[in-house]
């Protein structure tokens, strides 16, 4: 029996990866350059697959790649022990293949980090307790940081340094981003990638004259992948698999989605799913796939539904039948929504949670598949309701 060809939830790599073979191009070469980069896109638009891919291609050519994710550090104490530990496992091992040398550089840190060495696999851990003076864990961050551009340099090689939801930089510490900065801008040789989901964090961080951010780093925007490469390469996921699919199906399912990376693989993992082997997916499959990812994703969106305002309901009601301007008082009134001002409330704390985007004054709703599943679940049962 064939294995599903898609995947979704983890990292698209290999052959799961979906086109992005400009941007791909494009972070590649920024990295070899020493170009300092920042990937702006949604959530679940691909952008640390993106960078695994590129990290593949770059570890052919000997460019070392370190990676953190800020999401996971809560404080600066573990802050330190992430850099601590991917600087340990992704440059100075590469580097030092002796592990006494290797741990050489944490040795002269302001704050020593204490080391535990796991039983089963041999793998190290870092932490640095908490109690010590703000000044200490600052000066050993400053140091840690410096690392990965010393070790590389020691030995010829170019390195980057991964840092993924950047925006969380600033809940940390609003000090923080002054700290990197101060490092970064020393350091032409290493290459800088910041990925974020929280988009308008990330704007502001870059785009604002005011941060220490402000202008330095070029900018890569993910968007949804066209219909023609995401059609072809669906197809050829299905032959490859002993399925077909055919054309108008992958037509309307990618109309469906928008071409968002997340939405259209997992669609297409349930329509594969929805069809038996050496056949071929039609519209009855795609009405059938669709139905088992709503019916998957109805936890998440309850909880969704449940955490909104009344108004933001509306808004969201409003938005899932007909995306547009709201704040237009004919928009409001075939909705019947609030007045403007209560609107621009409820939008800005959708945005705010990354349900709804909008430009120009038109919004969208941008989670996958919620439109369908507020149309089946809410508006369905209460139709005159909100």
């Amino acid at each position: 029996m064939a294995d599903n060809p898609f995947s979704f939830g983890a990292l698209a790599l290999d052959e799961a990866f979906a086109d992005r073979e400009a941007e791909l191009g494009e972070l590649t070469s920024d990295i070899r350059n020493g170009q300092d980069v920042v990937v702006f896109a949604p959530r679940r638009y691909g952008k640390s697959s993106l960078v695994w891919r590129a990290a593949g291609a770059l570890a052919a050519d000997g460019v070392l790649v370190a990676q953190i994710d800020l999401m996971t550090t809560a404080s600066k104490e573990s802050l330190a022990a992430a850099l601590a530990r991917s600087i340990y496992e992704q440059v100075a091992t590469t580097i030092e293949r002796v592990r006494d040398r290797a741990l050489a550089p944490f040795r002269g840190l302001q704050v020593q980090p204490t080391i535990n060495v796991n039983p089963n696999d041999g793998t190290l851990s870092f932490s640095f307790g908490v109690g010590h003076r703000p000044s200490d864990i600052d000066a050993t961050l400053e140091r840690l940081l410096e690392l990965p551009a010393e070790l590389a340099g020691a030995r010829g090689r170019r390195v980057a340094l991964v840092i993924d939801e950047f925006q969380e930089i600033v809940s940390i510490d609003p000090e923080l981003p002054k700290l990197l900065r101060s490092v970064f801008q020393r350091q032409p040789e290493i290459a800088h990638v910041y990925l974020g989901s929280k988009q308008h964090i990330m704007e502001r961080i870059f785009n604002d004259a005011n941060e220490p951010f402000w202008r330095s780093a070029r900018s890569i925007e993910l968007g949804p992948i066209p219909a023609d490469p995401f059609g072809a390469f669906i197809a050829e996921r299905f032959e490859r698999s002993g399925r077909a699919v055919e054309p108008a199906a992958v037509k309307d399912l990618l109309a469906r989605t928008g071409g968002h990376p997340y939405a259209t693989q997992e669609l297409c993992y349930s329509l594969w799913e929805q069809t038996p082997a050496g056949g071929a997916a039609a519209a009855d499959e795609l009405e059938r796939a669709l139905a088992a990812v709503l019916r998957s994703e109805h936890a998440h969106f309850s909880l969704l539904w449940d955490g909104a305002s009344a108004v933001q309901r509306q808004v969201l009601r409003a938005l899932a039948r007909e995306p547009g301007h709201p704040f237009s008082a004919a928009y409001r009134t075939h909705h019947n929504l609030p007045p403007a001002t209560n609107v621009q409330k409820a939008l800005r704390a959708l945005t705010r949670r990354e349900l709804v985007t909008g430009e120009a004054g038109a919004y969208r709703i941008t989670e996958p598949f919620l439109p369908e599943w507020l149309q089946l679940n809410i508006d369905r049962v209460s139709p005159g309701r909100s």
